[in-house]
């Protein structure tokens, strides 16, 4: 189903294929991080991303009680967004010889996926509120908040580390 679909006809309709597309989404960066935990060389990077996984598979949990909450079973629509950025991330990884260089551009394409997280949590407890499921947004609230902490930690590692030794 296209987002722009007859299938979509309500903002009902809408918001839960927002789910689709995140919870398709998340297990796709739980698949997609171990790989690049394993380039990391940085051992607050690597740290960092590996806490971040462990709290990646439980937005996969929260987004499937979401579905519950809701009396729909959980599912996945293919979201090329995450896509692109993954395999862009996978793609530069693999072409920098430059350990520095290396995580910086490592961290770089991590805050590109929380960026697009973040836009898609703060849009679904919009439409959660708008649709009465103050429930819902309360949970999606939760995973935005960690979003939010994971860039943040993001950028203030790059910035205070990551970026001036790659630049060294």
């Amino acid at each position: 189903m296209g987002l722009f679909t007859r299938d979509i006809q309500t903002m009902q309709d809408l918001f839960v294929h927002q789910l689709k597309d995140v919870l398709y989404a998340e297990k796709r960066i739980v698949k997609a991080m171990p790989a690049l935990i394993d380039k990391a060389t940085s051992p607050e990077l690597k740290n960092g991303l590996q806490m971040h996984l462990e709290q990646t598979r439980n937005h996969v949990t929260r987004l499937e009680n979401v579905f519950r909450m809701q009396d729909i079973e959980p599912s996945t629509v293919k979201c090329p967004a995450i896509d692109g950025i993954i395999d862009e991330a996978e793609e530069i990884s693999g072409e920098v010889a430059d350990k520095g260089v290396l995580d910086a551009a490592i961290a770089a394409s991590s805050q590109a996926v929380e960026h697009y997280e973040i836009t898609r949590y703060g849009t679904l407890i919009a439409w959660a509120k708008e649709l009465g499921r103050a429930d819902c947004a309360s949970i999606l609230g939760e995973t935005l908040q960690e979003e939010r902490q994971a860039d943040q930690s993001l950028t203030q590692l790059a910035e205070q580390r990551l970026n001036h030794a790659a630049a060294a």
